[in-house]
């Protein structure tokens, strides 16, 4: 069951692309943060969604917001992918255990082994104050996540 508006985000620990931990944590008090679940890097509608955000990045990432895209593919395949790409944002492996976040989240596709399409906008406090969750291939919306921001 995905998570509901109004509750505490769970805090997780993950490697970026580069190898880096990123913690959800890190940001309490400082920023809010988009955290966007994708299925599978390198993937037609995923790669679309992530495109559409590195070209208006600086209304997910910059001083007030943070964005960490979120996906159960290995660290270094979210390398390969956002260096191909040009995504500059943090791409997270919740490679292993696999797909624990996305579980933590209520959003992980056993059968298939990947996160469904969910987008959790957090507050700076750790507060989950809108969500989305799309089927694999029903892309999302970049002016929902500017909507929801807008309104904290």
């Amino acid at each position: 069951m995905t998570l509901s508006i109004g509750t505490a985000a769970p805090d997780f620990e993950l490697n970026d692309q580069n190898g880096n931990k990123v913690s959800l944590s890190s940001f309490k008090g400082k920023k809010n943060v988009v955290l966007l679940f994708i299925p599978f890097a390198f993937t037609g509608t995923c790669t679309g969604e992530l495109c559409a955000m590195r070209d208006d990045l600086s209304s997910f990432h910059n001083e007030n917001v943070e964005l960490l895209a979120v996906s159960c593919d290995s660290m270094y395949s979210q390398r390969i992918f956002a260096e191909q790409e040009g995504y500059t944002f943090p791409m997270l492996s919740d490679f292993w255990p696999h797909g624990a976040v996305a579980t933590s989240y209520g959003i992980f596709d056993e059968a298939r082994g990947c996160a469904v399409r969910g987008t959790f906008v957090i507050d700076k406090e750790g507060i989950i104050r809108w969500s989305v969750v799309n089927g694999l291939g029903d892309a999302r919306s970049n002016d929902d996540y500017k909507a929801a921001l807008a309104a904290l």
